[in-house]
């Protein structure tokens, strides 16, 4: 419970994909703290006990539920809401925070090589938030965000949650986590804001698809920036952003060539193909890991005609 909030926004108060004509679920002043209890991304199809069976019968229908949405009073077009994100608790079960990582086929930067239904469920501790267990040696260091965070567009009608849009919508940057200010376009009235999509940890890139996709209780402040004229979201940071993933420096792997998604998925495929090579791990389950941990970096964009991408994976989920 947030004794600081102004109000709460409870998992039946969700919605599936943007559209200006959905009732609010609540109006609020500028200003106010607001505590959004959010679902994991698969609306709860997946869950602790999932198996293979359950990826397969995912309904698409149903996948990125945000809360919300929130009428802002006050809020036009052509202001900004500015989102200060204040924390994030994870929803546990039996006294353990959960979530998943899936490779969905069709779904992910390398799905023409990875057709096969995979999955993989985390525990960790919901108070500690230490690394969470991915086979016998790998621990992912936890750092909990949003993953879906945005506004209503002003086109009319519903439009997929899937794609990120100029107004936030499925963003899945790292970064938007606690201590960060987000400042989302408004292109309706009362802005319309909805977050969910919750995960417990991410790679730049989130390059199987899927992150530890883990429900979250959210707690945000929603405030105005008159006519700030934004063209797409901005956010700052309170500080450093990779701490959880440094101290033991990287193994990195390249893509080179003219064309800068053919070096990502170079770069990636060479990073699984290390992890295969020197830790014994099945491709799919490398490629899994590597979404949850691993930064994809475009380190030169000027040399034509090639480009170089990086992938950056960290030694200290090893050691």
């Amino acid at each position: 419970m947030c004794k600081a909030c102004d109000y709460t926004i409870h998992g039946k108060q969700h919605h599936f994909g943007w559209d200006n004509s959905i009732a609010p679920a609540e109006r609020v002043e500028p200003g106010s703290t607001i505590l959004f209890h959010c679902h994991d991304s698969s609306a709860g199809q997946l869950g602790p006990s999932s198996t293979l069976a359950d990826v397969t019968a995912l309904d698409f229908g149903r996948i990125n539920p945000v809360s919300g949405p929130i009428f802002v009073e006050g809020a036009e077009p052509g202001d900004a809401l500015k989102v200060t994100i204040d924390s994030f608790t994870p929803q546990a079960r039996e006294g353990r925070g959960w979530g998943w990582t899936a490779n969905i086929p069709g779904f992910g930067l390398l799905a023409d090589q990875f057709p096969d239904p995979a999955l993989h469920v985390w525990s960790y501790d919901p108070g500690t938030l230490d690394p969470a267990l991915f086979g016998k040696e790998g621990r992912v260091p936890l750092k909990p965000f949003a993953g879906t965070i945005g506004n209503a567009l002003a086109e009319a009608g519903a439009h997929s949650i899937v794609p990120p849009r100029r107004v936030g919508g499925n963003l899945d940057i790292r970064d938007l986590a606690a201590g960060t200010t987000l400042y989302l376009p408004v292109e309706v009235a009362g802005a319309l804001f909805s977050v969910g999509d919750t995960h417990a940890a991410q790679g730049d890139g989130e390059v199987c698809g899927t992150a530890i996709e883990s429900p979250m209780d959210v707690v945000l402040t929603l405030d105005l920036v008159k006519q700030a004229r934004l063209k797409t979201p901005r956010f700052t940071t309170p500080g450093p952003v990779t701490r959880h993933l440094d101290a033991k420096g990287y193994e990195a792997t390249t893509g080179i060539g003219p064309d800068l998604m053919t070096a990502a998925r170079d770069a990636v495929a060479g990073m699984i193909d290390l992890l295969t090579a020197t830790r014994g791990m099945a491709a799919v389950d490398a490629y899994m890991l590597v979404s949850t941990c691993g930064d994809l970096r475009i380190c030169e964009i000027v040399d034509m005609p090639n480009w170089v991408v990086s992938f950056y994976f960290p030694r200290c989920v090893f050691e």
